[in-house]
């Protein structure tokens, strides 16, 4: 979906639009994993060097490429989410939290059909209650919530890119 809205979004702009640049915070969680290997963990987000680190990495990515980021990750913990959104406020990073929503059969549809998450498939499907439990404050935190069960991957870029559009007017206003 980032990488559709991406590409839509410098279509329809041009190249003297503002750039988007995908960010995948998981990275900054690989460099963890290999730095602190003597460490238990199931999960990049339990540490809390992720959570001050992603913030830091992507506003230094961001400065650097003057361009806003787009940013895939799902963050089921609410205190982890108002960390990074902290992190990323306080260094003067814009943010837009899209929830990309979708009932529990829809999603492990998705996992089960997804050809690059076999090794990771049963991790995933585990995390579908605990997406049902953070439901609510994830929607109450979102600044846009879009059912991309009951629309289109066109319809769903669509949404969001419209929403995108309203978030930079608004920011030029300021």
């Amino acid at each position: 979906m980032a990488e559709r809205c991406l590409r839509r979004w410098q279509d329809h702009h041009g190249e003297g639009a503002r750039r988007l640049r995908l960010f995948d915070p998981e990275w900054v969680g690989y460099l963890l994993r290999a730095n602190l290997s003597d460490y238990e963990f199931s999960d990049f987000q339990q540490l809390p060097p992720w959570r001050t680190l992603v913030p830091k990495v992507a506003a230094e990515v961001a400065d650097f490429t003057g361009q806003d980021l787009v940013a895939v990750q799902t963050v089921l913990d609410e205190g982890y989410w108002g960390e990074l959104r902290a992190g990323l406020t306080g260094l003067g990073q814009p943010v837009m939290h899209v929830l990309l929503d979708a009932s529990a059969d829809v999603l492990h549809a998705r996992i089960d059909a997804d050809p690059d998450g076999v090794d990771i498939r049963g991790w995933r499907h585990e995390h579908v209650g605990r997406y049902a439990a953070a439901r609510p404050w994830l929607t109450a935190a979102a600044d846009q919530v879009v059912d991309v069960g009951a629309l289109s991957p066109e319809a769903a870029a669509t949404r969001i890119l419209d929403r995108l559009e309203r978030h930079e007017e608004s920011r030029a206003a300021d």
